[in-house]
Parts: structure tokens; sequence; C-alpha cells
């Protein structure tokens, strides 16, 4: 089985990401699973109805592997890496994640407009437009408000705005500075302040949980903010709120935060790139291992599957 990997970093950095990029690589390996990483950039797209079992790399031709495992949000490399991963689908290549869900999820709007949809518990959320009514914020979220980048990542672009006069300040600097920025508002959830669930989902199973939370009692829990982390034993409302999350933004591999509340849970956000470092240290789990050994499930199926489409031809 061959595996590429998407990234955008140097491997050797001294990133969480990276270091997650080197598990892969150090589990492939005791796997006998070939894994091979590579960056958008060395890629070459070229649309063709000719050679469909091959991909430009570095300008030469690439036999394609078995599965992608995408680790390059959009958000840090632009439209570039999205259409290498739609390529490689288009070629038959299956993806963890596709391209379709790791462009739904980017846009956080999105994301709650599909979860409410489906009848899933989340914060109530407001698309900022300027100038900003306060008095339509106050009147259907309220303060404190939490104020986020429509495609922020790993808690950057997150603020907790405590007062309606804060907002209004806030609000007024960005309308001079940036009035082109997508802001959206989202009720704030006090049972929740300073700490959250990180759920961990791999092809519709729930491999860990742990419990995030902020430092000097602060606002984000996030464990790339400097969050402590621990083990958190999952009640069965958590775990089916995690597990259709993931199903009906259809993300195979999945990071569910979920915030707690006086009556259970609400979905913060999902994340169809979930860093793993922090987990791994808190739970006893191996999520590259996990997720070889789904892909190896899934070709096993398609392999059988392919014998027995041939079976039947014959027989016919």
């Amino acid at each position: 089985m061959e595996v590429w990997i998407l990234f955008y970093e140097d491997i050797d950095s001294s990133t969480n990401e990276a270091f997650e990029i080197r598990r892969f690589l150090a589990e492939g390996k005791e796997m006998g699973i070939t894994v091979k990483v590579f960056s958008p950039e060395q890629f070459d797209l070229l649309v063709t109805d000719k050679d469909r079992d091959m991909i430009l790399i570095d300008g030469e031709a690439q036999s394609l592997p078995d599965f992608l495992l995408p680790r390059t949000p959009p958000i840090e490399t632009g439209y570039f890496s999205l259409a290498v991963i739609r390529q490689l689908e288009r070629l038959g290549v299956e993806t963890y994640n596709g391209s379709v869900c790791i462009e739904a999820v980017s846009d956080k709007m999105h994301t709650h407009q599909i979860l409410c949809e489906q009848g899933l518990p989340t914060p109530t959320t407001m698309l900022a437009k300027f100038p900003v009514d306060i008095a339509l914020v106050e009147k259907h979220i309220g303060f404190p408000v939490v104020v986020k980048t429509l495609l922020g990542v790993n808690g950057t672009g997150v603020f907790l705005v405590e007062t309606e006069d804060a907002f209004n300040d806030l609000m007024n600097l960005v309308g001079e500075t940036n009035p082109d920025i997508q802001l959206i508002f989202q009720k704030y959830v006090a049972a929740s302040r300073g700490r959250d669930l990180r759920v961990f989902v791999v092809d519709g199973n729930v491999i860990a949980c742990m419990e995030r939370r902020a430092k000097d009692g602060g606002f984000k829990a996030n464990y790339s903010q400097g969050g402590s982390i621990l083990e958190f034993d999952l009640n069965e409302e958590a775990k089916q709120i995690a597990l259709k999350t993931a199903d009906v933004l259809d993300i195979r591999v999945a990071g569910i935060d979920l915030l707690f509340t006086d009556k259970g849970f609400t979905i913060c956000e999902a994340n169809t790139f979930p860093g793993f470092k922090g987990l791994e240290q808190a739970c006893d789990v191996n999520i590259p291992r996990t997720i070889f050994n789904s892909m190896k499930d899934r070709l096993t199926e398609r392999q059988s599957d392919k014998k027995l489409s041939s079976v039947n031809i014959i027989n016919k």
C-alpha cells in the first residue's frame, strides 16, 4: 500500500504539524507501508483525457498512490492545494479527507449552516456585515460575544468581547481598517469558559477524547495555544454528537470540538486537519496507525469488490 501525504512545511521543523508528519512516516515504515510526503508546489496539474494513471511531480510522471492524506489547510496554502486534492480524486485516488468536505469545513459559517440543518446543537451564529447593527447582535446573541474570523485555525482569529462598548470599539476599528474582513459572531457558552473537548473520529469511530483547559484562566483551551490536556471519558450523548457531526460533514479523519453546556454539549467546530500530538500524550492511542489500518481495510474491501466483479463478468 502506498500513501501520499500533502504537506506544506519542512518536515524537519519544530512545529507540531511537522512532528505529526514524522509520526506518520515512522509508523508507516513499521507497518510496511510506503509513505511519501509532497508539497502542493511540487505538483503540475495537467487536465487531459490521456494518462489517467499518473500525475506530474517535479515535472516527472508519477504513478498514483492508493490513498492521499491531505495535511495542508487551504487557508495556509491557498487554492492550489485544494486543486491538487481534486485532481487526485478525479484520477481515482481515495482521500482522507476529500476536497468537498475540506472546502465546506474551512468555512465556519457554512459548517454551522450544515449542522443546524441536521438538527445538531451549535451556538447561535451570525455572519457579520459592516456597518454592524449592534442592537441586532445584542438581541439575538448578547454579550459577552465570541468574534471569529471565518477561516481561522488552531484558535487563531478567535476573540471574546465582554461588553457592548468593547464590541463597538472593535467593530469601529475593523470597519475603518479592514471592512472586507469576514467575521462571525457567536453566542458565548459560559459553562465552557476555558475548557472544551476534542473528540478524534476516524472512519465513523471515536478513537479518543481529551479535555483541553486554558492556561491561567484564559478563554482559549487549544493545546496549540498552551492549554493543558487530559483524557476524557465521553458519555453516549457527546459520542453521538461527535459521530453525527463527522458523518453529516463527511469527514473521515475528524477533530470535533465540543463545548460544555448546562444541559450537555454543543458543537464548537469541526476540523479536517486535526492535530494529535496532544491527544497521543493524553490518551493511550496511536493515531497514524489507526488511520493506516482504516486505509488497509478500505483497500481490502476494494480488492474484494474488484475480484467479485471480475467473477461476475466471467460467469455472465
